[in-house]
């Protein structure tokens, strides 16, 4: 039920961020939207520790996300004095890593983490296995180093 309460909350706040619409009728209807797309969901029962991750909140939020934020940022810098640069010094590369992450979420927010970051885009990702291209060989040794696959392993851990 904590789960579905959470959907809920999380789907009307982000109606009500991207509505700017704030008169009574439209608030009942997104709140109305929000609680139907949950009953179709748990009917569906898709809203569950995995489908909404509840307990990765706090970890994830004051200590990973800020990271990443940072990591995307200088990432995109890189990309675009690459793309700027009139001798293009690309050298694109090709990287299998093994994560260290023990759930489909870990996985999937490490995958998703590569592929948010410019330069690099997982390719195939599975269990044992990630397949990574990066756009230099910089940004594979990067990807290479286990940065990014140990916070993502500390904040699955903190549950």
């Amino acid at each position: 039920m904590i789960y579905s309460v959470s959907a809920v909350g999380a789907l009307f706040a982000f109606w009500l961020l991207l509505s700017g619409h704030y008169t009574p009728f439209l608030v009942a209807a997104g709140l109305g939207c929000a609680v139907a797309v949950v009953a179709l969901a748990r009917r569906m029962n898709v809203v569950d520790r995995e489908g909404h991750p509840i307990h990765l909140g706090p970890r994830a939020l004051f200590a990973y996300w800020p990271w990443l934020a940072r990591e995307i940022l200088k990432s995109g810098w890189d990309v675009t004095r690459i793309i700027l640069d009139p001798r293009l010094p690309v050298s694109p590369t090709l990287v299998r890593l093994r994560p260290g992450q023990k759930t489909d979420v870990g996985l999937a927010t490490h995958a998703n983490s590569i592929t948010l970051t410019p330069g690099t885009i997982s390719i195939e990702v599975g269990k044992g296995e990630f397949l990574v291209h990066a756009l230099t060989r910089a940004g594979a040794q990067g990807v290479e180093s286990g940065e990014m696959d140990r916070r993502v392993s500390r904040f699955e851990a903190e549950r």
